[in-house]
């Protein structure tokens, strides 16, 4: 264990005295982040992989990029067969065509470290954006900025979606309400973006599991960070470990089909 150790001055009257306090911090081991999300668009014939992979370090440390030994894209009917280039340190990539990426499973294959991981995923369709526009409402002060948002669910199938509200700001959601009809709502900037300033907003199809991935991630980190950093506690995504079970990784790889429509804020 380390310890951290904290200085308390407290004055009273004329006399002071120091006391020392030793504070527990929590070790965990080194593990692997995937930042694996891939978004397919309906008007690219073709799509770019990109794989970040990652090493958190201590308790109160950073994540760091990380090369690895090799990467490896491939799906169940073997029209992918691709491995990843690296560009720069713990940047992986490759192209292929976008509709080999709806072709059956899609398994991504990491070796680090002497060690195999991989996870596996299918396409996930989505829904274009029927409405884009600025709102005037507030939820809490006079800083924050409303954007409304409308898409429609298509009703043949249970959906889940992920929304990506540009300057790292996510937020998921589901269908159980709104199956089959055009669903509208408001997301609030936090922020007080500026005149003219624009903001890209994404809406993805993920399934049930990246889902409730998502949920735990914005959940513990308050909206305030991306899906593949490390929150604050640790959240399994579904990269496994194949050659040390308990070795495990931290991010996810997911196949999306993504809709983007930009807004410029008044």
């Amino acid at each position: 264990m380390k310890y951290l150790y904290t200085i308390l001055l407290v004055s009273l009257l004329t006399t002071s005295c120091e006391d020392v306090v030793e504070i527990t911090v929590p070790t965990e081991q080194s593990r692997l982040v995937i930042d694996g999300l891939v978004r397919v668009t309906d008007t690219d014939p073709s799509t770019n992989i990109s794989i970040k992979t990652s090493l958190t370090s201590s308790f109160f440390g950073t994540i760091e990029p990380q090369t690895v030994t090799s990467i490896q894209i491939f799906n169940s009917t073997n029209t992918i067969q691709e491995t990843l280039t690296e560009s720069e340190t713990g940047n992986y990539s490759t192209t292929v065509s976008s509709e080999s990426l709806k072709d059956g499973s899609i398994t991504l294959r990491i070796v680090y470290n002497n060690e195999t991981y991989e996870a596996t995923t299918a396409f996930i369709p989505s829904a274009p954006i029927d409405k884009l526009i600025q709102g005037e409402g507030t939820l809490f002060d006079d800083d924050e900025t409303e954007i409304i948002i409308a898409y429609t669910d298509d009703a043949s199938t249970e959906n889940f979606y992920l929304f990506d509200f540009d300057f790292n700001e996510f937020l998921v959601s589901e269908d159980t309400f709104y199956e089959g009809e055009q669903f509208e709502f408001s997301y609030f900037y936090d922020s007080d973006l500026q005149a003219g300033q624009s903001a890209q907003v994404s809406i993805l199809g993920v399934d049930e599991t990246f889902y409730n991935y998502m949920n735990q991630i914005i959940a513990q980190s308050g909206g305030s960070q991306g899906p593949f950093q490390t929150p604050s506690g640790t959240v399994r995504g579904n990269v496994i470990n194949i050659t040390t079970k308990d070795n495990y990784a931290l991010g996810y790889f997911s196949i999306s089909e993504s809709f983007t429509q930009n807004i410029t804020i008044e």
